[in-house]
């Protein structure tokens, strides 16, 4: 059996739900950089989300479906088209 190249790789579906300015969760998340209670950073697979805010919480991460839920109250979402550099947060837990 022929091992798949990266590229060749099926990715993840990425989606955004935002309810209510309080609940986010985001599918297709393929590493978590920083979170603090103003600033949540993702890698995923459409580019990096910051998710700026107040009182932010993140209530699940899951590795296995690449799901994020965040709570709090959510001011801005952004995305920057940048290519993971490594050493995010699933990086350092499964090292």
């Amino acid at each position: 059996m022929a091992v798949q190249q990266e590229s060749q790789m099926p990715k993840k579906v990425h989606n955004i739900i935002l309810e209510d300015r309080r609940l986010l969760t985001v599918s297709g998340v393929t590493d978590v950089d920083s979170f603090d209670e103003e600033t949540v950073v993702l890698f995923t697979e459409l580019g990096e989300l910051t998710v700026h805010g107040y009182n932010l919480h993140m209530n699940k991460l899951s590795v296995e479906t690449g799901e994020v839920n965040v709570e709090g109250d959510i001011t801005s979402l952004s995305y920057r088209d940048e290519v993971p550099r490594g050493g995010g947060l699933f990086g350092r837990i499964f090292k």
